[in-house]
């Protein structure tokens, strides 16, 4: 399992963090003109989405010292993994897919991981 929800972190990592850094510099995400379904959430609650890149990176920063720690197997991963899925389930749909499922794994196994 926990192979699983490393390579899970990494992939939510692997887009997040890059994204980030391109909109921060670039003035746009990777991809499409218009963000993903992620950003309608945003949209509703009257944020700039373009304005998120120093958050994103954040969080991709969290998501990489949490692939560590639950690799390593240092004490407070589980914790650590429990939060930040919570606060990137809004990042549809994949983010909140891989987020959802490592949620799930680290209740249901948080004593054998």
């Amino acid at each position: 399992m926990k192979i699983l929800i490393v390579i899970l972190g990494i992939l939510n990592d692997g887009y997040m963090l890059p994204d980030s850094v391109f909109v921060k510099f670039k003035g746009k995400y990777i991809g499409p003109k218009r963000p993903g379904p992620w950003a309608n959430l945003l949209y509703e609650l009257d944020v700039d989405v373009f304005n998120l890149g120093l958050l994103f990176i954040f969080f991709g920063i969290v998501w990489l010292v949490w692939v560590y720690s639950i690799w390593t197997d240092l004490s407070w991963s589980i914790v650590l993994g429990l939060i930040i899925s919570v606060l990137t389930l809004w990042y549809l749909p994949f983010g909140t897919l891989f987020s959802l499922i490592i949620f799930i794994v680290l209740l249901a196994a948080r004593k054998n991981i």
